[in-house]
């Protein structure tokens, strides 16, 4: 009940937050769609790595320039949003983003994966494919120079939602299909306009991405408890706090599709499991001002992620 109390508690607050900001909106607020966003040249990754073969398998690494001091880069893993569904633009969408830190001095490994609506897609190979894809940077690590000492992932959207996940495969029950062994270890996640608790959101959000959606992705018609692992036990983050990593909830404040309020349920949740997460609301930002460095929003994003790691 307690915990219920303060979920109410912090939803009610982001509400009054947009409530309040609404009434007299700044005059330079921006909310982009998602089409306006791709109207801009497209940047470009340094290369494009295969790590299954699936036409879909592959990721795409941006690397910065080259140290003065010769140590290798820090690691962004990037998982592309939009509501996990085939029909919706890839990691085309989050090119801007993956330029912007790297421009910042990491190397991004952006991956693309089977989504619902691909051969293969939904549960588990979306997940299972994120996971291969994260843990194909130890066959590339000596390469390409990439510190995987220093790994952080990040998602916009239904990519937050697996870059938090990404970060919580050591607690994945047993006997699920999504366990592999020896998962590369996350050191931080900076969930960006992120979802945690996917069978909430099921309800109260995926709307905007459809209503059976979420269904679809987990195969919660499919699954039944009695000879298979619940259908939000292995894939929804919330199931599986604490994480034990570093957690940073980014959203925009105008943001109707995965409102604040969602980022400060997930704070809740862990505070509720001894884990304390950071949740930052930005101003004058909607959803994918987010992914838009050359917005104010959006630089707020990339400078994130030297405030991790402590630079």
């Amino acid at each position: 009940m307690a915990g219920n109390i303060a979920i109410f508690r912090a939803a009610l607050a982001a509400l009054l937050t947009g409530a309040l900001l609404m009434c007299n909106p700044p005059a330079n607020a921006q909310l982009l769609t998602f089409s306006e966003v791709m109207k801009r040249p497209a940047p470009k990754a340094d290369t494009r790595i295969a790590y299954g073969a699936d036409a879909l398998q592959f990721g795409d690494l941006w690397l910065p320039t080259a140290r003065t001091d010769g140590k290798p880069h820090p690691v962004v893993v990037l998982v592309h949003g939009g509501c996990w569904l085939a029909s919706l633009p890839g990691v085309e969408l989050t090119h801007y983003l993956a330029a912007g830190i790297r421009d910042a001095g990491f190397a991004v490994w952006e991956i693309e994966y089977r989504r619902v609506g691909h051969a293969g897609g939904g549960y588990p190979g979306t997940f299972l494919d994120v996971a291969k894809g994260t843990d194909h940077l130890r066959s590339i690590a000596d390469k390409y120079k990439l510190d995987l000492t220093r790994v952080i992932a990040t998602g916009h959207s239904a990519g937050g939602h697996l870059a938090l996940w990404l970060a919580a495969r050591p607690k994945l029950p047993a006997g699920s299909p999504l366990r592999t062994e020896s998962p590369l270890p996350i050191h931080a996640v900076i969930g960006v306009a992120a979802i945690g608790d996917l069978s909430h959101f099921a309800k109260a959000g995926a709307h905007a991405c459809g209503d059976d959606t979420v269904e679809q992705l987990v195969d919660q018609r499919k699954r039944t408890t009695t000879d298979k692992v619940a259908p939000f036990r292995d894939t929804s983050p919330s199931e599986l706090l604490p994480i034990g990593v570093r957690q940073v909830m980014i959203h925009g404040v105008f943001d109707g599709i995965v409102p604040p309020a969602l980022g400060m349920r997930h704070q809740v949740q862990a505070k509720a499991k001894g884990e304390s997460v950071q949740v930052v609301v930005l101003p004058d930002s909607g959803h994918f001002e987010l992914i838009s460095p050359w917005t104010v929003p959006g630089k707020a994003v990339v400078q994130a992620f030297g405030d991790v790691l402590g630079r």
